[in-house]
């Protein structure tokens, strides 16, 4: 069967978003369920002789290794999708992360083989964050550059959707895993079942292959570089460092608020929940999936809400709700109570979803065409290796340091004050032209930008 062609048939654009979500969410689905096994079991298993807080900031650093990769990958990929095609670096990606994810499935303990266990398990999460560095770029650009300006913030929502949905997957994956085998054997091989279920995603890669062709923004930027061979030598990857340094940095300001509580709710909070206020682990991880199924709806919406309103005015909002919300969250986890935990991780999602939906988006508007893959890709990242990876980290040291959840809560309202002041330096984008968008990013690089 032939492929599709975006630019000839524009109807294909609703089953390369449903194509999108889905390999988005097994995506981000292989990326979080290591977060999980991070807090629930990594630390008794791959570092069984250390005490039981130390083995839990051990697990949490090696989940932190896959952030780190993740701006490596950024730039890699960034630097692929640029030259060669956005298609190519995605599926390259997908295929990284799912070989990756299934390994760790099969992965030996300490137990088994002492110390070389940690290394191989570090080793497959930097490469699953080298994976997801580049695929975020990849799904965001095929879905972006595929839409009109009317529906960008619609169509850039259905990659944002993928991470709840993939925490959703995730979950349920554990709590099956869990509830349908004894403590003993859930800690002994149980925890495999979810790793290996990351083999789904390669039919997803199989389907974006064969199917859809390069998006029409990168069509075109081919065809110039045919015409031109001395604009296609230069590197995209220098050249977006060197002119669009500003957009990177605020780019990368804006996930500030979302990435820190996120990465509270999905994992800080399970082993804050179940070591210090000994509530049920299946419980916690019930609140994260109700909270989850209803971030996706957000999502969506402010994505769409995003091409009529602006960019940066769901943005600011969010940021302002999670400034507020910062030490009221933590009032309600230490009740110990389910239902007002439930509530606290809802309303941090409402807000973190705001700002989290019109993002796909806003970040490929704020670069140019020949560097957008890279631009995004780097802004995105950048956060990750800044705040997303460290921040079960730093929330386990702080509440052992302070021994009050108060210096979380402080973590968190600083993070949410970033992101407010990166979208106020930042231009807005909504119905502008890549390109003008891009430039008024790049003009934002010069002192003393206009209020």
């Amino acid at each position: 069967m032939a492929t599709t062609t975006i630019a000839e048939k524009p109807r294909s654009l609703g089953k390369l978003m449903a194509a999108g979500l889905i390999g988005s969410s097994i995506e981000w689905y292989d990326f979080f369920i290591y977060g999980t096994a991070a807090a629930l079991v990594f630390g008794k298993l791959f570092f069984p002789y250390a005490s039981p807080l130390v083995g839990t900031l051990l697990a949490f650093s090696t989940f932190w290794a896959g952030f780190i990769a993740r701006p490596i990958g950024g730039l890699i990929f960034g630097h692929i999708g640029d030259r060669i095609g956005r298609k190519p670096a995605l599926v390259a990606c997908l295929a990284i992360t799912g070989c990756a994810t299934f390994l760790i499935g099969l992965l030996p303990t300490a137990a088994t083989i002492g110390a070389l266990a940690p290394v191989l398990l570090v080793s497959l999460r930097f490469l699953q964050g080298i994976a997801v560095g580049g695929q975020w770029g990849g799904v965001t650009l095929l879905l972006t550059e595929s839409a009109s300006s009317r529906n960008r913030g619609l169509a850039g929502s259905f990659c944002q959707m993928g991470v709840p949905i993939g925490v959703i997957l995730g979950n349920v994956a554990f709590l099956v895993a869990s509830a349908s085998m004894s403590a003993t054997s859930f800690g002994s091989w149980g925890w495999r079942v979810p790793f290996l279920f990351s083999a789904l995603l390669f039919p997803v890669l199989a389907f974006i292959q064969l199917r859809f062709e390069d998006t029409p923004a990168f069509k075109e930027l081919q065809a110039q570089r045919a015409a031109s061979p001395s604009a296609a030598a230069k590197s995209p990857l220098l050249a977006v460092i060197r002119q669009h340094w500003r957009p990177i940095l605020f780019g990368a300001g804006l996930l500030f608020a979302c990435n820190s509580i996120f990465y509270v709710s999905i994992s800080g909070l399970l082993d804050y929940g179940t070591r210090a206020l000994h509530l049920d682990r299946n419980g916690l991880l019930l609140i994260v999936l109700i909270s989850s199924a209803v971030n996706v709806g957000i999502i969506m919406l402010s994505g769409k809400l995003s091409d009529r309103l602006g960019r940066r005015p769901l943005i600011l909002v969010g940021a302002v709700i999670l400034t507020l919300w910062a030490f009221p969250m933590f009032w309600l986890v230490d009740t110990a109570s389910l239902g007002l935990i439930l509530v606290a991780v809802t309303v941090g999602g409402f807000g973190s979803s705001l700002i989290y939906g019109p993002l796909a988006a806003y970040l490929s508007e704020l670069f140019r065409p020949e560097v957008r893959y890279s631009g995004a890709s780097l802004a995105y990242q950048l956060a990750s290796i800044l705040v997303s990876g460290g921040t079960p980290f730093l929330m386990t040291a702080l509440l052992a340091a302070t021994g009050t959840s108060a210096s979380v809560s402080a973590f968190l309202a600083l993070m949410a004050l970033c992101t407010l002041g990166s979208a106020l330096l930042l231009p807005e984008t909504i119905g502008a032209k890549a390109s003008t968008a891009a430039a008024a990013a790049a003009a934002a690089a010069t002192p003393a930008p206009s209020a």
